[in-house]
C-alpha cells in the first residue's frame, strides 16, 4: 500500500502484529455545531461498551491495557508513555467524558473505545512520501500537539514517519501537529493496531466498523490493507 510501509526493524520486535490502514479521499470534515449532539452521541455509546474491556482490578491488570504495557517495554521509549487505547480506557475508568474535537477524529475514537484496540489519523496532504511505521535513528524531528517545542524521537523508539521526521510517537501514544487531523483535512489515513492474534480478531470488527461509518458520516469509501510480516 504507498500511503504506509511497515520497516523490517518493527516485524523483528513484533513478529505477530497485523497493522490496518484505510485511506480516505475527498473528505468534508469540517465541524458543524448542528451535528455534535450526534458525535457525542456516538463517543457516549462507544464509551458504554468499552467497559468490556474493564473488567479487572487495578487497572493495569485488565487484558487490553496489560498486553500493550508488556509491547512498550520491548522499545525505547519516553517516560510515561502508553498506547493510545489506555489513555481513553483510563478516561473511561475515571468516569471521565470523551467530548467531539472533528467528525474523523471522533469516528475513529468511538471505533477504537468500542473494540479495544489502538486507532490513529493522520493528514495525507502533509506527509513528505509515504507513512512508515519503524524504530527511530534517533533525532527525528516532532513537535507534539498542543506543544511549542520540538520534542525528537528517541534512538530505538517505535516511530510512524516520513521524510521531514516523527508523525506520531510510540505507535499511537502522542501525534504530531504537522499531520494532524482538522477540519480542513480532505485526504486522511486511519491506522488500527494489534499485535497478538486475539487483538486482530477486534482489529477486523473494527476495520469493517470504521469502514461503514467514513461512508456513512462522510458518503466516501475508504482503501483498506492490512500489513503482516508475511
Amino acid at each position: 500500500m504507498a500511503n504506509l510501509v511497515v520497516d523490517s526493524a518493527f516485524w523483528e520486535l513484533f513478529p505477530d502484529a497485523q497493522i490496518s490502514a484505510l485511506s480516505v479521499h475527498g473528505l468534508n470534515n469540517a465541524i458543524d455545531e448542528a451535528k455534535k449532539p450526534h458525535f457525542q452521541a456516538l463517543l457516549d455509546d462507544a464509551m458504554d461498551k468499552s467497559h468490556q474491556y474493564l473488567t479487572a482490578d487495578p487497572f493495569r491488570s485488565n487484558p487490553v491495557v496489560a498486553q500493550w504495557r508488556e509491547a512498550y517495554t520491548r522499545f525505547k521509549k519516553k517516560r510515561g508513555a502508553r498506547s493510545s487505547i489506555e489513555a481513553l480506557l483510563k478516561r473511561v475508568d475515571q468516569g471521565k467524558s470523551l467530548s467531539p474535537i472533528n467528525p474523523l477524529v471522533d469516528v475513529y475514537n468511538s471505533v477504537s473505545l468500542e473494540f479495544g484496540v489502538p486507532c490513529g489519523g493522520e493528514n495525507l496532504a502533509a506527509m513528505d512520501g509515504p507513512m512508515h511505521l519503524g524504530v527511530a535513528k534517533g533525532g527525528e524531528a516532532f513537535k507534539p500537539l498542543g506543544e511549542d517545542e520540538d520534542e525528537p524521537a528517541l534512538p530505538g523508539e517505535v516511530i510512524y514517519y516520513d521524510k521531514i521526521g516523527a508523525i506520531c510517537r510510540c505507535f499511537n501514544w502522542r501525534d504530531g501537529e504537522r499531520t494532524m487531523l482538522t477540519d480542513q483535512t480532505t485526504d486522511a489515513i486511519l491506522v488500527i493496531e494489534a499485535i497478538n492474534q486475539e487483538q486482530r480478531v477486534r482489529q477486523a470488527e473494527a476495520v469493517t466498523a470504521m469502514k461503514a461509518r467514513i461512508k456513512a458520516e462522510f458518503g466516501v469509501d475508504a482503501e483498506v490493507d492490512a500489513l503482516t510480516a508475511e
